[in-house]
C-alpha cells in the first residue's frame, strides 16, 4: 500500500481489543460450540437453527480470571445474560444454564441477574480448580460440572455451548514504541493516573481511550473517548505552548551522536538533526520534554544537562553542603 504522512497536533489511541479464541471446551472440534460474539452474529441473521435447540448452556471466564490473564473481562458476565433474557423469551420453553466463578453484572445491570433468575434461567458456580467437563458422548455434548449447593456433580446435555471468551489486546508494542507510551503486563495500555488523567498519557498530546485500555461496555468507552476529545481540544485550540522549565538541553559541539538519548527517552522529546551545521548530533523538543533526566543520566559524553539542575549548580551545592559540615 501508499504510505501517507499526516501532519497533526494530537493522537487519540483507539485502537480496541479482540475477541480471544479458546483452545478448551471442544471449541473449534464441534460447531456446536461457539463464543458470545458468535452466537449474536446468529442472533442477527436470524439462524433457523436456533429453533430446534432444546438446551444451551454459557460457561463463563473462558480464557481470563487464570494465570495467564488474571484480569476480568467485565462485559462478559452481563453479555451472556443478555444473550440467554433473549433466547428465553424467544423460546420459553428452552433449558439455559449459565455456569460462573462469580456474577459481575455490576450497577444497574444486576437488574438483568434478577430477571434471569426470574424466567427459570439456572445460574451454577464452579471454582478455577474445579471447571466444567465437556465431553463428546454417542454424538452429544455434555457439561459435567459440581453444584456447591447440592455438592453433588451433575451431567447437562447441550444442544448449544456458548463460551464467554476473554478480551484481549491486539498486539500493541509497535504502536507503543512508536508514541513512547507505556503498555501493562497483559498488554492494554497504561494511562498517565487513574484518577487525575484516565484519558490520557504522559507523553504530550497523546490521548487514550476504549479497550485498548482495558475492557470496558460501550457506554464507558464513549464517556472516555469524549474526555480524550475534550482534552485534544485544550491542547489544538492554543495559539501557544508553553513548555516547562525544568527541561534537557543538548551541547551539540559534545554530542557524538550515539542516539542513545533518543532510544532511551519514554516521551520521545531527543531527535537526530537531518540537517545543518549539527547535522547526526542529537537535539531536545522542549514541548515534549518533561524534565525527568533520565537522558542526562544515560549520555557518555557528558552533552546533556537539566536545566536547573546542571553539572556545576549540583556541584557548587554539594560542595556549599561540604563547608557547612
Amino acid at each position: 500500500g501508499k504510505e501517507y504522512i499526516i501532519e497533526h497536533g494530537a493522537v487519540i489511541i483507539a485502537v480496541g481489543a479482540k475477541e480471544y479464541k479458546p483452545d478448551e471446551y471442544l471449541y473449534g472440534k464441534d460447531q456446536r460450540v461457539i463464543t458470545g460474539l458468535e452466537l449474536d452474529e446468529r442472533f442477527i441473521k436470524g439462524d433457523p437453527s436456533l429453533k430446534r435447540l432444546k438446551s444451551v448452556v454459557f460457561i463463563q471466564c473462558v480464557g481470563s480470571r487464570d494465570k495467564e490473564r488474571p484480569y476480568c473481562s467485565k462485559v462478559c458476565c452481563t453479555h451472556s445474560i443478555k444473550n440467554a433474557l433473549y433466547l428465553k423469551e424467544k423460546y420459553p420453553d428452552l433449558d439455559i444454564y449459565i455456569l460462573y466463578r462469580d456474577i459481575r453484572t455490576y450497577g444497574q445491570r444486576e437488574n438483568l441477574y434478577i430477571k434471569a433468575r426470574r424466567k427459570g434461567i439456572i445460574f451454577i458456580r464452579f471454582d478455577l480448580e474445579r471447571k466444567p467437563k465437556v465431553e463428546l458422548e454417542n454424538g452429544e455434548i455434555n457439561i459435567t460440572v459440581k453444584d456447591h449447593v447440592i455438592n453433588r456433580e451433575l451431567k447437562i446435555p447441550a444442544d448449544l455451548l456458548v463460551l464467554a471468551s476473554a478480551i484481549v489486546p491486539y498486539e500493541n508494542e509497535r504502536l507503543a514504541q512508536l508514541f513512547k507510551v507505556p503498555l501493562n503486563e497483559d498488554g492494554f495500555f497504561v494511562e498517565s493516573h487513574p484518577k487525575l488523567a484516565p484519558s490520557e498519557f504522559a507523553t504530550e498530546g497523546v490521548f487514550l481511550c476504549g479497550m485498548a485500555h482495558y475492557p470496558k461496555p460501550i457506554e464507558e468507552a464513549v464517556a472516555q473517548a469524549k474526555a480524550s476529545v475534550s482534552r485534544a481540544m485544550t491542547l489544538l485550540t492554543k495559539d501557544k505552548i508553553f513548555a516547562e522549565g525544568n527541561v534537557s538541553v543538548i551541547d551539540p559541539v559534545l554530542c557524538s551522536g550515539c542516539g542513545m538519548c533518543v532510544s532511551i527517552c519514554p516521551y520521545g522529546a531527543p531527535y537526530i538533526i537531518e540537517e545543518g551545521r549539527f547535522a547526526g548530533k542529537a537535539a531536545i523538543n522542549p514541548v515534549l520534554c518533561k524534565g525527568c533526566g533520565l537522558c542526562v543520566a544515560s549520555c557518555r559524553c557528558g552533552a546533556i544537562n537539566l536545566n536547573g539542575f546542571r553539572t556545576e549548580q549540583i556541584m557548587s551545592m554539594i560542595n556549599e553542603l561540604g563547608a557547612g559540615l
